[in-house]
């Protein structure tokens, strides 16, 4: 279980930004549940194992805040193991856990969306460049998300429809329509960057020096490098283009049905979200419109 660990604290890296405080403690709650149930294959994990831990904590006496916080990384990882699909089953879905407040996501203006994307080509016309430019434009014109925009293959970008294949959480399959500037910016990287750092065999679209597959964490130090060079590393979370996306989306007057399925949400209420966001945007422009705001 140990590698697993590993796995989901760099995705709570690149995927959610999380802090360093933040990964100590994931890695020590995981780490004691790990040699609580001593198990050698993750998908023996059932709810009665997860039980007996809880019960171990409060046998330890563990305050009910941090039995909660130890219980939330538990189910966290648990979740990311059912929704990567190394696990069939996800045993934490009956347990009840306690509500936690959710913070909006960090969204970018229109004018800083244009100056990031513009941003790689603007300074460089190497192969690194263009394929930065053409990263940044599919995250920012799809929704996609870090783990769906490096586990696109070359194959799963439809030129003449103007669309991506994805796979998205749970194994599911969805198509996403791409705009041209995207498209574009990719077919320049496919023709005359990918090539460059190709040097074995790999269906694999965005590649590294190495010629392998980008990873999580290559993608979101590309992405703090261009954000630092315009001020906006304060202001930019590894899915921060899939917030500005799916807000601007609902702000240009898509339907939130529209944008569940772009996004690829199973449920829409993760979803209802962005509307928080929209809101706050309506309510600048009335400020700014109404002669008695």
């Amino acid at each position: 279980m140990a590698s697993l660990i590993e796995d989901f604290l760099e995705y709570l890296v690149v995927e959610r930004a999380c802090s360093n405080n933040t990964l100590v403690s994931y890695r020590n709650d995981l780490n004691q549940f790990d040699e609580h149930v001593n198990l050698t294959d993750v998908n023996q994990i059932t709810s009665r194992h997860i039980d007996k831990y809880v019960k171990y904590l409060s046998h330890k006496g563990y305050l009910s805040t941090t039995k909660g916080r130890k219980l939330a990384s538990v189910r966290s990882f648990v979740s990311y193991l059912h929704s990567e699909g190394f696990i069939e089953n996800d045993p934490t879905e009956l347990i009840p856990t306690p509500k936690r407040s959710q913070r909006l996501p960090k969204v970018l203006k229109l004018s800083d969306v244009k100056k990031l994307l513009q941003l790689p080509l603007h300074i460089s016309s190497s192969p690194d460049a263009m394929r930065d430019a053409a990263m940044l434009q599919i995250a920012y014109a799809s929704g996609l998300r870090v783990s769906e925009i490096i586990g696109l293959d070359v194959e799963d970008i439809d030129f003449t429809v103007g669309s991506v294949r994805c796979l998205g959480k749970g194994s599911k399959e969805r198509m996403v329509p791409v705009h041209r500037i995207a498209l574009d910016s990719i077919d320049r990287y496919v023709r005359r960057g990918r090539t460059t750092f190709k040097q074995q065999e790999s269906k694999a679209l965005f590649l590294n020096r190495r010629g392998t597959r980008l990873t999580r964490q290559g993608f979101w130090v590309i992405v703090k490098k261009y954000a630092k060079l315009i001020g906006l590393e304060n202001s930019i979370t590894p899915h921060t283009l899939r917030h500005s996306f799916a807000t601007h989306l609902l702000e240009g007057g898509a339907s939130i049905r529209h944008v569940q399925e772009l996004l690829g949400h199973a449920s829409i209420s993760t979803t209802q979200i962005y509307t928080h966001l929209t809101v706050e945007f309506v309510r600048d422009q009335y400020d700014n419109a109404h002669p008695r705001a």
